[in-house]
Formats: C-alpha cells, sequence, structure tokens
C-alpha cells in the first residue's frame, strides 16, 4: 500500500516505465513486488492490468533471503474507476492508489482531489482546473 512505501524503499529508482498514457487515468494503484531483477518488465499475476513499474539503478541490493529486489508496479482492477467511472470508486479511491501525475523514481506520490474522484477544491477553480467527474 502507499502508506507503507517509504523513501527509503524506493530510494534506488531510477526511472518509471509507463505502459500507458497517465493523463488518462485518475488514479492508480501502487504496490511493492519482490521480483527477480532490477530492470525489464516484470510479470504480471494480478486481475486487471499492468500500467506501469519502476526499474532500479546498479546500486540496488537483492535481498540475502530471497535474492528479489523490492521494486513498484502501478495496477488496476477491472473494477477502477476508468473502466467503471460509474462504479464502487465514482466518488473515492482505494487506499493503495495516488494520482500518477504525482509520481516520479524515488517519489511515494499521493492523493488528490482529481484521484479521490471528489469536486475541485476552491484552489483548483481559481486555477481554472477541472475534474473529469
Amino acid at each position: 500500500m502507499s502508506s507503507l512505501i517509504t523513501e527509503d524503499e524506493i530510494s534506488h529508482e531510477s526511472q518509471l516505465v509507463w505502459l500507458e498514457d497517465i493523463d488518462d487515468l485518475d488514479y492508480v494503484r501502487q504496490s511493492l513486488d519482490r521480483l527477480p531483477t532490477r530492470r525489464g518488465k516484470p510479470a504480471y499475476h494480478r486481475d486487471g492490468r499492468m500500467v506501469g513499474y519502476a526499474l532500479l539503478g546498479p546500486t540496488a541490493k537483492a535481498s540475502r533471503a530471497s535474492g528479489t529486489f523490492r521494486r513498484r508496479v502501478f495496477w488496476l482492477l477491472p473494477h477502477d474507476r476508468d473502466s467503471q467511472p460509474g462504479g464502487l470508486y465514482a466518488k473515492s479511491a482505494p487506499a493503495e492508489a495516488v494520482d500518477p501525475r504525482t509520481l516520479e523514481a524515488r517519489v511515494k506520490g499521493y492523493k488528490t482531489e482529481r484521484s479521490e474522484g471528489g469536486p475541485p477544491s476552491s484552489a483548483m477553480q481559481q486555477l481554472g482546473i477541472t475534474l473529469p467527474l
């Protein structure tokens, strides 16, 4: 879950790779997965689809116990807002979701009014920013 991801755990990220246009996504789910390599597209074993992943730099160390690397994977489930705009997350977001526009390598990201599906804040209204509701 995003709240459990620490800056230290993502400190070896060198790049985020997006498989879809994140401008079209209000939120993505993020998790730290144990993967066999620092780089390359990881295998995906969840329902839904992977929309991005992190690449690690050469200083990232594998776990002594498992030999795996902890890397972020970004994903969506079939019932998420992008597939079901009026569904379960029409006006909210799952706990592990963040606005993909707030993500960068070594940056956890955070929820925004847009990712939460709520009405725009007064600051957003003053800037002329509108949400796709």
